[in-house]
């Protein structure tokens, strides 16, 4: 009896320990509403990973562009703060999630994606700076 459950409970720690690993890896989708907040609490690297040419047509404010389809992205997401957490969009929801991706890789900390990118951002009525 004490074997199994002391087997019981190695079992359990090591279940334990590898689903915190995982959490902490994973990339969290955030809708609009979610990120405002996070941008209001935490000091967090607002990323939009469209082309300029997009971007120039509207974007969120305190972002800076770093395009995903560019030949220096691999670059530039590197000089961003990894201990610092990031916030990615694009237009849909598509580009960012891939950049997420690349960014959990690179060993970025706290990595968040916006569901449904600048498109549901502006749905929502929430607000869109533009160059004038």
């Amino acid at each position: 009896m004490k074997k199994i459950t002391i087997t019981l409970s190695l079992v359990f720690a090591m279940f334990i320990t590898s689903c915190n690993e995982t959490q902490e890896t994973e990339v969290k989708v955030v809708s609009p509403e979610e990120m405002q907040t996070l941008l209001e609490l935490e000091d967090v690297q607002l990323v939009d990973v469209r082309t300029a040419e997009e971007y120039k047509e509207g974007y969120i404010m305190h972002s800076q562009n770093i395009d995903f389809n560019s030949p220096t992205f691999e670059e530039d997401i590197i000089k961003l703060d990894k201990t610092k957490p990031v916030i990615l969009y694009c237009k849909s929801g598509g580009r960012s999630a891939k950049c997420s991706k690349k960014l959990k890789e690179a060993g970025f900390i706290k990595v968040y994606d916006l569901e449904g990118g600048i498109t549901e951002w502006e749905f929502k009525g929430l607000e869109i700076k533009t160059f004038n």
